[in-house]
Protein backbone atom coordinates (compact mmCIF):
# COMPACT_ATOMS: atom_id res chain seq x y z
CA UNK A 1 0.00 0.00 0.00
CA UNK A 2 2.84 2.35 0.89
CA UNK A 3 3.02 3.69 -3.16
CA UNK A 4 -0.44 4.70 -3.32
CA UNK A 5 0.09 7.13 -0.49
CA UNK A 6 1.63 9.10 -2.25
CA UNK A 7 -1.27 9.52 -5.04
CA UNK A 8 -3.59 9.70 -2.45
CA UNK A 9 -1.90 12.17 0.55
CA UNK A 10 -4.33 12.49 3.61
CA UNK A 11 -4.16 16.22 3.45
CA UNK A 12 -6.33 15.99 -0.03
CA UNK A 13 -9.18 13.69 1.20
CA UNK A 14 -10.20 15.27 4.87
CA UNK A 15 -13.19 13.21 5.17
CA UNK A 16 -11.39 9.83 4.81
CA UNK A 17 -11.16 8.97 8.79
CA UNK A 18 -9.24 5.65 8.42
CA UNK A 19 -7.47 4.67 5.46
CA UNK A 20 -3.95 4.33 4.20
CA UNK A 21 -2.06 6.46 6.80
CA UNK A 22 -4.26 5.14 9.38
CA UNK A 23 -4.47 1.37 8.90
CA UNK A 24 -7.29 -0.43 10.69
CA UNK A 25 -9.62 -3.20 9.88
CA UNK A 26 -12.06 -1.13 7.65
CA UNK A 27 -12.03 2.56 6.02
CA UNK A 28 -14.36 4.85 7.02
CA UNK A 29 -15.41 7.85 5.04
CA UNK A 30 -17.05 10.91 6.98
CA UNK A 31 -20.11 12.31 5.47
CA UNK A 32 -21.42 14.63 8.12
CA UNK A 33 -21.41 15.36 11.81
CA UNK A 34 -23.63 12.17 12.30
CA UNK A 35 -22.80 9.85 9.88
CA UNK A 36 -19.41 7.76 8.46
CA UNK A 37 -19.75 5.23 6.26
CA UNK A 38 -17.65 2.04 6.63
CA UNK A 39 -16.07 0.11 3.65
CA UNK A 40 -14.31 -3.24 3.62
CA UNK A 41 -13.73 -6.59 1.83
CA UNK A 42 -12.84 -10.32 2.15
CA UNK A 43 -12.99 -13.36 0.28
CA UNK A 44 -11.23 -16.72 0.03
CA UNK A 45 -11.24 -20.36 -0.70
CA UNK A 46 -13.91 -22.70 0.77
CA UNK A 47 -12.26 -23.65 4.38
CA UNK A 48 -14.90 -26.29 4.90
CA UNK A 49 -16.66 -28.91 3.02
CA UNK A 50 -20.63 -27.98 3.04
CA UNK A 51 -21.08 -24.84 0.92
CA UNK A 52 -24.01 -23.53 2.64
CA UNK A 53 -21.52 -23.32 5.73
CA UNK A 54 -18.54 -22.00 3.63
CA UNK A 55 -20.79 -19.32 2.38
CA UNK A 56 -21.53 -18.21 5.71
CA UNK A 57 -18.19 -18.40 7.40
CA UNK A 58 -16.89 -16.15 4.35
CA UNK A 59 -20.34 -13.67 5.15
CA UNK A 60 -19.35 -13.53 9.34
CA UNK A 61 -15.91 -12.97 7.89
CA UNK A 62 -16.39 -9.83 5.93
CA UNK A 63 -19.14 -8.38 7.97
CA UNK A 64 -16.81 -8.74 10.95
CA UNK A 65 -14.08 -5.81 9.98
CA UNK A 66 -17.30 -3.43 10.38
CA UNK A 67 -18.08 -4.88 14.11
CA UNK A 68 -14.74 -4.35 14.96
CA UNK A 69 -14.84 -0.74 13.90
CA UNK A 70 -17.80 -0.25 16.44
CA UNK A 71 -20.29 -0.21 13.35
CA UNK A 72 -23.50 -1.55 11.86
CA UNK A 73 -23.90 -3.63 8.04
CA UNK A 74 -26.08 -1.95 6.06
CA UNK A 75 -25.60 -2.99 2.64
CA UNK A 76 -23.08 -6.10 1.11
CA UNK A 77 -22.29 -7.07 -2.69
CA UNK A 78 -21.03 -10.53 -3.12
CA UNK A 79 -17.87 -11.40 -4.41
CA UNK A 80 -17.46 -15.22 -6.13
CA UNK A 81 -15.69 -16.95 -8.31
CA UNK A 82 -16.14 -20.43 -9.61
CA UNK A 83 -14.98 -23.16 -11.87
CA UNK A 84 -16.90 -23.85 -14.95
CA UNK A 85 -17.50 -27.30 -14.06
CA UNK A 86 -19.26 -26.51 -10.71
CA UNK A 87 -22.73 -27.40 -10.15
CA UNK A 88 -25.18 -24.93 -10.10
CA UNK A 89 -26.77 -26.60 -6.82
CA UNK A 90 -23.35 -26.00 -5.11
CA UNK A 91 -23.06 -22.13 -6.59
CA UNK A 92 -26.78 -21.69 -5.21
CA UNK A 93 -25.51 -23.30 -1.29
CA UNK A 94 -22.61 -21.09 -0.90
CA UNK A 95 -24.52 -17.82 -2.54
CA UNK A 96 -27.62 -19.02 0.12
CA UNK A 97 -25.18 -19.79 3.15
CA UNK A 98 -24.06 -15.67 2.74
CA UNK A 99 -27.47 -14.25 2.15
CA UNK A 100 -28.80 -15.93 5.36
CA UNK A 101 -25.71 -14.95 7.20
CA UNK A 102 -26.42 -11.14 6.05
CA UNK A 103 -29.90 -11.11 6.70
CA UNK A 104 -28.55 -12.17 10.31
CA UNK A 105 -26.90 -9.26 10.29
CA UNK A 106 -29.85 -6.98 9.42
CA UNK A 107 -28.14 -6.24 5.97
CA UNK A 108 -29.16 -6.64 2.63
CA UNK A 109 -27.42 -8.02 -0.24
CA UNK A 110 -27.55 -5.23 -3.51
CA UNK A 111 -25.63 -7.18 -5.94
CA UNK A 112 -22.44 -8.50 -6.68
CA UNK A 113 -19.99 -9.87 -9.23
CA UNK A 114 -18.46 -13.32 -10.46
CA UNK A 115 -15.42 -14.72 -11.94
CA UNK A 116 -14.73 -17.73 -13.49
CA UNK A 117 -11.64 -19.51 -11.30
CA UNK A 118 -10.10 -22.89 -11.21
CA UNK A 119 -10.69 -22.73 -7.33
CA UNK A 120 -14.10 -21.66 -6.05
CA UNK A 121 -13.94 -18.25 -3.54
CA UNK A 122 -16.05 -16.28 -1.75
CA UNK A 123 -17.02 -13.19 0.04
CA UNK A 124 -18.77 -9.73 0.47
CA UNK A 125 -17.89 -6.30 -0.02
CA UNK A 126 -19.39 -4.35 2.82
CA UNK A 127 -20.49 -1.35 3.47
CA UNK A 128 -21.38 -0.07 7.13
CA UNK A 129 -22.27 2.93 8.77
CA UNK A 130 -20.89 4.44 12.20
CA UNK A 131 -21.00 8.05 14.00
CA UNK A 132 -18.03 9.66 13.40
CA UNK A 133 -17.18 10.71 17.29
CA UNK A 134 -18.21 6.68 17.82
CA UNK A 135 -15.54 4.39 15.58
CA UNK A 136 -13.56 1.83 17.82
CA UNK A 137 -10.46 1.79 15.90
CA UNK A 138 -7.80 -0.72 16.82
CA UNK A 139 -4.93 2.17 17.38
CA UNK A 140 -6.64 3.39 20.84
CA UNK A 141 -5.61 0.71 24.06
CA UNK A 142 -4.31 2.43 26.46
CA UNK A 143 -2.08 1.35 29.89
CA UNK A 144 -4.12 -0.33 32.53
CA UNK A 145 -6.59 -1.68 29.70
CA UNK A 146 -7.95 -5.44 30.16
CA UNK A 147 -7.26 -7.51 26.86
CA UNK A 148 -11.31 -9.46 26.20
CA UNK A 149 -10.98 -12.15 23.55
CA UNK A 150 -14.66 -13.30 22.13
CA UNK A 151 -14.35 -16.80 20.68
CA UNK A 152 -12.25 -19.29 20.64
CA UNK A 153 -8.77 -19.72 18.32
CA UNK A 154 -7.62 -22.54 16.82
CA UNK A 155 -9.89 -22.52 13.80
CA UNK A 156 -6.51 -22.79 11.57
CA UNK A 157 -5.89 -25.94 12.45
CA UNK A 158 -8.67 -27.59 12.79
CA UNK A 159 -9.59 -26.91 8.94
CA UNK A 160 -6.43 -27.92 8.00
CA UNK A 161 -6.93 -31.07 9.56
CA UNK A 162 -10.26 -30.90 7.96
CA UNK A 163 -8.49 -30.84 4.38
CA UNK A 164 -6.22 -33.30 5.30
CA UNK A 165 -9.26 -35.99 6.29
CA UNK A 166 -7.58 -36.13 9.93
CA UNK A 167 -10.16 -33.74 11.45
CA UNK A 168 -13.06 -35.56 14.29
CA UNK A 169 -16.99 -34.29 13.38
CA UNK A 170 -17.50 -33.06 16.43
CA UNK A 171 -14.32 -30.62 16.31
CA UNK A 172 -14.99 -29.54 12.80
CA UNK A 173 -19.06 -29.13 13.89
CA UNK A 174 -18.09 -26.91 16.61
CA UNK A 175 -15.18 -24.77 14.64
CA UNK A 176 -18.26 -24.23 11.63
CA UNK A 177 -20.52 -23.18 14.84
CA UNK A 178 -17.76 -20.86 15.80
CA UNK A 179 -17.00 -19.32 12.51
CA UNK A 180 -20.10 -18.93 11.31
CA UNK A 181 -21.08 -16.88 14.59
CA UNK A 182 -21.54 -12.74 13.98
CA UNK A 183 -19.50 -11.15 16.35
CA UNK A 184 -22.61 -8.30 15.91
CA UNK A 185 -23.33 -8.43 19.86
CA UNK A 186 -19.98 -8.07 21.18
CA UNK A 187 -19.36 -4.66 18.97
CA UNK A 188 -23.06 -3.46 19.87
CA UNK A 189 -22.39 -3.83 23.27
CA UNK A 190 -19.32 -2.06 22.72
CA UNK A 191 -20.98 0.76 21.37
CA UNK A 192 -23.35 0.61 24.47
CA UNK A 193 -21.08 0.72 27.16
CA UNK A 194 -18.99 3.66 25.62
CA UNK A 195 -22.57 5.54 25.87
CA UNK A 196 -23.04 4.77 29.30
CA UNK A 197 -19.28 4.77 30.68
CA UNK A 198 -17.79 7.44 28.80
CA UNK A 199 -16.06 5.54 25.67
CA UNK A 200 -14.22 2.95 28.10
CA UNK A 201 -13.43 0.77 24.81
CA UNK A 202 -10.43 2.08 24.14
CA UNK A 203 -9.78 -0.51 21.12
CA UNK A 204 -11.01 -3.08 19.09
CA UNK A 205 -10.12 -5.17 16.23
CA UNK A 206 -11.15 -9.03 15.24
CA UNK A 207 -8.65 -11.80 14.87
CA UNK A 208 -8.29 -13.57 11.75
CA UNK A 209 -5.58 -14.69 9.32
CA UNK A 210 -2.48 -12.96 10.95
CA UNK A 211 -3.70 -14.54 14.43
CA UNK A 212 -3.75 -13.49 17.93
CA UNK A 213 -0.10 -12.36 17.54
CA UNK A 214 -0.36 -10.19 14.43
CA UNK A 215 -3.71 -8.68 15.52
CA UNK A 216 -2.63 -7.88 18.83
CA UNK A 217 0.75 -6.53 17.52
CA UNK A 218 -1.06 -4.58 15.70
CA UNK A 219 -3.17 -2.89 17.99
CA UNK A 220 -0.20 -2.26 20.51
CA UNK A 221 1.76 -0.83 17.87
CA UNK A 222 -0.53 1.24 16.68
CA UNK A 223 -1.97 2.28 20.16
CA UNK A 224 1.97 2.65 21.59
CA UNK A 225 1.51 -0.14 24.22
CA UNK A 226 2.66 -3.67 25.14
CA UNK A 227 0.12 -6.15 25.81
CA UNK A 228 0.58 -8.92 28.24
CA UNK A 229 -1.47 -12.11 27.66
CA UNK A 230 -1.60 -15.13 29.86
CA UNK A 231 -1.04 -18.27 28.43
CA UNK A 232 -3.04 -20.39 30.70
CA UNK A 233 -6.15 -17.89 29.45
CA UNK A 234 -6.26 -18.72 26.19
CA UNK A 235 -9.37 -21.08 25.21
CA UNK A 236 -8.87 -23.41 22.09
CA UNK A 237 -11.50 -25.02 20.43
CA UNK A 238 -11.82 -28.39 20.94
CA UNK A 239 -9.40 -30.35 19.17
CA UNK A 240 -6.92 -27.68 17.93
CA UNK A 241 -4.28 -28.54 20.31
CA UNK A 242 -4.45 -32.50 19.44
CA UNK A 243 -3.41 -31.38 15.88
CA UNK A 244 -1.11 -29.05 16.73
CA UNK A 245 0.72 -31.35 18.99
CA UNK A 246 0.47 -33.57 15.56
CA UNK A 247 1.94 -30.32 13.31
CA UNK A 248 -1.12 -29.86 11.45
CA UNK A 249 -0.43 -26.55 10.80
CA UNK A 250 -1.98 -24.47 7.75
CA UNK A 251 0.68 -22.42 5.63
CA UNK A 252 -0.03 -19.26 7.04
CA UNK A 253 1.23 -19.91 10.30
CA UNK A 254 4.79 -19.98 8.90
CA UNK A 255 4.31 -16.38 7.13
CA UNK A 256 2.91 -15.16 10.48
CA UNK A 257 5.79 -16.68 12.79
CA UNK A 258 8.24 -15.59 9.96
CA UNK A 259 7.17 -11.92 10.61
CA UNK A 260 5.71 -11.21 13.65
CA UNK A 261 8.02 -13.19 16.10
CA UNK A 262 9.98 -10.04 16.54
CA UNK A 263 7.63 -8.71 18.44
CA UNK A 264 6.77 -11.53 20.54
CA UNK A 265 8.10 -12.50 23.77
CA UNK A 266 7.44 -15.99 25.65
CA UNK A 267 8.19 -15.71 29.34
CA UNK A 268 7.05 -19.80 29.27
CA UNK A 269 8.59 -22.87 28.58
CA UNK A 270 6.29 -23.99 25.98
CA UNK A 271 6.95 -27.35 22.85
CA UNK A 272 7.74 -26.08 20.23
CA UNK A 273 3.97 -26.89 18.79
CA UNK A 274 2.60 -24.94 21.08
CA UNK A 275 4.50 -21.51 20.74
CA UNK A 276 3.84 -22.21 16.69
CA UNK A 277 0.21 -22.59 17.47
CA UNK A 278 0.31 -19.20 18.79
CA UNK A 279 0.17 -18.02 14.65
CA UNK A 280 -2.51 -19.95 13.73
CA UNK A 281 -4.06 -17.97 10.97
CA UNK A 282 -7.82 -17.80 11.89
CA UNK A 283 -11.04 -17.59 9.86
CA UNK A 284 -14.29 -15.60 11.28
CA UNK A 285 -12.38 -14.97 14.63
CA UNK A 286 -13.38 -13.28 17.58
CA UNK A 287 -12.79 -9.33 18.53
CA UNK A 288 -9.85 -8.75 21.06
CA UNK A 289 -10.77 -5.60 23.17
CA UNK A 290 -9.25 -3.02 25.41
CA UNK A 291 -11.12 -1.85 28.22
CA UNK A 292 -10.76 0.55 30.75
CA UNK A 293 -10.40 -1.87 33.97
CA UNK A 294 -13.11 -0.86 35.92
CA UNK A 295 -15.92 -1.78 33.71
CA UNK A 296 -14.41 -4.78 32.84
CA UNK A 297 -15.49 -7.60 34.86
CA UNK A 298 -19.19 -5.99 34.24
CA UNK A 299 -18.65 -5.92 30.40
CA UNK A 300 -17.47 -9.63 30.75
CA UNK A 301 -20.45 -10.69 33.01
CA UNK A 302 -23.16 -8.99 30.53
CA UNK A 303 -21.24 -10.31 27.24
CA UNK A 304 -21.42 -13.98 28.68
CA UNK A 305 -24.86 -13.47 29.78
CA UNK A 306 -25.78 -12.68 25.81
CA UNK A 307 -24.55 -15.80 25.15
CA UNK A 308 -21.40 -14.82 23.96
CA UNK A 309 -18.51 -16.59 24.61
CA UNK A 310 -15.48 -14.22 26.09
CA UNK A 311 -12.41 -14.43 28.35
CA UNK A 312 -10.18 -11.84 29.89
CA UNK A 313 -6.63 -13.12 28.82
CA UNK A 314 -4.19 -9.92 29.57
CA UNK A 315 -3.50 -6.53 30.06
CA UNK A 316 -2.17 -3.27 28.47
CA UNK A 317 0.78 -2.07 28.93
CA UNK A 318 3.20 0.63 28.31
CA UNK A 319 5.69 0.31 25.38
CA UNK A 320 6.05 0.15 21.98
CA UNK A 321 4.25 -2.37 20.11
CA UNK A 322 5.67 -5.64 22.12
CA UNK A 323 3.26 -9.05 22.78
CA UNK A 324 4.78 -10.81 26.12
CA UNK A 325 3.31 -14.15 26.88
CA UNK A 326 3.17 -15.23 30.04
Amino acid sequence: MQPLKGIFPQKDYPNLLIGLDSPDDSAVYKLDDNRALISTTDFFPPVVDDPYAFGAIAAANALSDVYAMGGKPIMAINLAAFPENLDIETMSEILRGGAEKVREAGAVIAGGHTITDKEPKYGLSVTGEVHPDKIIAKSGAKEGDVLILTKALGSGVITTALKRGEADAEHVEAVIAGMSHLNRIPAEMAQSYNEKYRSCIHAMTDITGYSLMGHGHEMAYLSDVDLQIRLDDLRWYSGALQYAEAEIFAGGLWRNQDYFKQWVHIHASLPDWKEDLLYDPQTSGGLLIAIAPQQAESFLADIKNAGEDAVIIGTVQSGSGQIHMI
